[in-house]
């Protein structure tokens, strides 16, 4: 468990409509698909080959009462997580649900940042955590990006809640700058101040896909919608940021055009 602590380890799509986003996902980013409902909740996992790369649940009635949209969520891995859904509280963040057990799966607990941006945290049950694999691998998740009320806040708190480390930085002009964050070596997501143009703070996911252009054309196929790209960023990968049908936002990533 050490060594996936302050690490995204799953992400999950809440929706208002899993009958249509599954063949959705399936389509854009080449998952297989299982229901493995609970108790209380339809559950669908997506995999990428053997291994299960997130989930595929109901948006919550509170949730959609409240006026919150369909959107993915990402899981942080931490050590202890009662203790975790304090310290979110201490740095200025909230408890949305209090800690709980998933069957057979591990202990989580839903919380929010202080702009209101929700995140998990969790500990997987012994050996069901996914296994880690290489960067770029088609079907995992390849970046992620928080659009923050401000960056340096927003940097500050997943910072000393998690461990998380600076990459570069580019300063993007009039859009302010892009904060590379590193939750081991090497940098896995950026953020940013959000733009005027976002309606709310929000965390993004990029998906890894094997062709960016192939990728957009499903997504377009299935309803979707592309908002920006496909566009080359630093470093020579190939992206496209999207919108579901159902209105939640995702982003795909690829070494290809």
């Amino acid at each position: 468990m050490a060594d996936s602590h302050g690490k995204f380890v799953w992400y999950e799509l809440m929706t208002t409509d899993m009958a249509a986003a599954e063949p959705f996902y399936r389509n854009v980013v080449g998952w297989s698909a299982r229901r493995e409902d609970t108790p209380n909740t339809p559950y669908t996992i997506f995999s990428a080959g053997a291994n299960g790369v997130g989930g595929l649940m109901p948006l919550p009635k509170p949730a959609r009462d409240m006026g919150v949209p369909p959107h993915w969520t990402g899981y942080i891995a931490v050590d202890d997580v009662d203790a975790y859904a304090k310290k979110v509280v201490e740095a200025g963040g909230a408890i949305l649900m209090p800690p709980a057990d998933i069957p057979n799966v591990g202990r989580f607990a839903v919380a929010a940042d202080p702009d209101g941006v929700d995140f998990n945290l969790f500990k997987p049950r012994e050996g069901a955590a996914p296994p880690p694999v290489a960067p770029g691998t088609v079907g995992h998740a390849g970046w992620r990006e928080l659009y923050a009320g401000n960056l340096d806040a927003a940097f500050a708190f997943y910072s000393k809640l998690f461990g998380w480390t600076k990459g570069e930085a580019f300063d993007m002009g009039a859009m302010g700058v892009y904060q590379l964050f590193a939750t081991g070596a090497e940098p896995v997501g950026g953020m940013m101040t959000k733009p005027p143009s976002l309606p709310r703070p929000c965390w993004t996911y990029y998906f890894n896909v094997a062709g960016i252009n192939d990728a957009a054309g499903w997504v377009k196929a299935g309803g979707g919608q592309v908002v920006n790209g496909p566009m080359q960023v630093p470093g020579g990968s190939w992206i496209v940021q999207c919108v579901d049908p159902q209105g939640a936002m995702f982003a795909l990533v690829s070494t290809q055009a």
